[in-house]
């Protein structure tokens, strides 16, 4: 590996892209993997876990790749695209060495591992060579000293830790967007998966729990205290909120309910009241709401926010008050994209769309996918018998409940575009 650097350290690996030879990006690096070995032998880099679209982990071992620097790691090329499966005798750096506490041989000194670093010896073979370790603080010192020392100067590496650190875990992965991290999480071994959860603000936790298979995410929130649950419960999109309290025991449901804001637990409890896969059970009960007498410079003005789904804040609903869900009497809808053409001061109600009919709570998925294929649409308008808006449903909604319930699942998906390639 000509131009190779002699020292890689892997919470700076964590992240880069692979290459082949001819530059194009086939993945990024997720973890390394190591297996630990008796006597004065070091630790032996095996490969690395690499993720490629849609999403899925696999493993490239160290054979394979031809050079590794700061910014991408070059391979041969010839990649087994079979899911990465961690075998036993195997280590994950990342996942499972970082933030560990191990202990110094020399003063039994309990210190915490931030990073691990490999480099290739003489016989070309990757294996680790130091270890990145910090001290406790003491005193007045918020953060003990850090020390570079050979892997052979500290023991229990491969010891559990009942009480493992997330801080350096953290580094790596808190520039992912959510449904990166929620695939990440997926691969972590239980302990480390909650103990990340437990780290995560709650807006980002919240963000997380969306993207997770029902299993992970009923983990994650059953090891959190209920207060902090029902926090992260109201930072949720309210349908997700509500999908997730279905997968609970009646009892937790209502414990978290009533720990929620009320304002929340209401919403929360009418989405509850409708089936999974009905107008009600899918739409979101916070769309953008104005009154009538609202202006078009208005109207952009809440569409531009930053949180809203592109769907979302694709189109404003116009009511009569009150201009919460359930509002009064349901108008229409303006469109961003005429909202655009007219003159910052024009009164939203004369550039409704009123020839586009709402839907029933009660109407089911297949009636809902029909009416969003036959019209077009990104969003739909839920009323109630009495013209009442209760919501909206959007598309991307609509696609969550048509696909299988474990297609966020790295293999199901998989599988799924397998069988549309083929035509199944």
């Amino acid at each position: 590996m000509s131009g190779a650097p002699t020292r890689v350290f892997i919470a700076r690996l964590a992240g880069v892209g692979v290459f082949d030879p001819r530059g194009d990006q086939v993945g990024k690096v997720r973890d390394v993997v190591v297996q630990m070995r008796h006597g004065s032998h070091a630790p032996r880099v095996l490969g690395l876990v690499v993720e490629v679209q849609p999403r899925r982990r696999i493993f490239c071992p160290m054979t394979r790749v031809t050079n590794i620097d700061a910014g991408a790691v070059v391979t041969t090329g010839l990649l087994n695209m079979r899911r990465f499966e961690q075998r036993a005798g195997e280590t994950l750096v990342v996942s499972e060495l970082l933030d560990k506490r191990v202990t110094m041989l020399e003063s039994q000194e309990m210190v915490t591992v931030q990073d691990v670093a490999i480099q290739q010896d003489r016989t070309r073979d990757w294996t680790v060579s130091k270890i990145f370790v910090r001290r406790g603080g003491g005193g007045f010192r918020r953060r003990g000293e850090t020390l570079l020392v050979d892997w052979s100067a500290v023991a229990g590496l491969t010891l559990p830790d009942p009480v493992q650190g997330v801080e350096s875990l953290m580094a790596t992965v808190e520039k992912l967007k959510a449904p990166d991290l929620a695939n990440v999480m997926q691969e972590l071994p239980a302990k480390r998966r909650i103990e990340l959860a437990a780290a995560l603000d709650d807006e980002k936790l919240a963000d997380v729990l969306e993207e997770l298979p029902e299993d992970d995410r009923v983990e994650i929130l059953a090891h959190l205290e209920e207060e902090r649950a029902a926090d992260v419960l109201e930072e949720m999109d309210p349908d997700d909120a509500a999908d997730l309290l279905s997968e609970l025991p009646l009892e937790t449901q209502e414990a978290l309910l009533a720990l929620v804001e009320p304002e929340d637990a209401e919403d929360l409890r009418r989405l509850l009241s409708y089936d999974d896969y009905t107008a009600g059970g899918m739409m979101t009960p916070e769309p953008v709401i104005l009154p009538p007498d609202s202006t078009v410079a208005e109207a952009l003005a809440r569409i531009r926010d930053s949180d809203l789904s592109p769907s979302l804040a694709a189109q404003v609903y116009v009511v009569r008050a009150p201009f919460e869900t359930p509002t009064g009497k349901y108008l229409g809808v303006a469109h961003f994209q005429r909202l655009l053409r007219e003159p910052p001061s024009t009164m939203v109600s004369a550039v409704l769309d009123d020839s586009l009919e709402p839907i029933g709570p009660e109407a089911p998925l297949q009636q809902v996918t029909r009416y969003f294929a036959t019209y077009n649409l990104v969003a739909l308008p839920v009323v109630d018998e009495n013209d009442h808006l209760l919501g909206a449903v959007t598309v991307d909604d609509v696609i969550d409940h048509m696909l299988p319930e474990n297609w966020r699942d790295a293999d199901a998906a998989a599988e799924v575009d397998e069988e549309v390639a083929h035509g199944a």
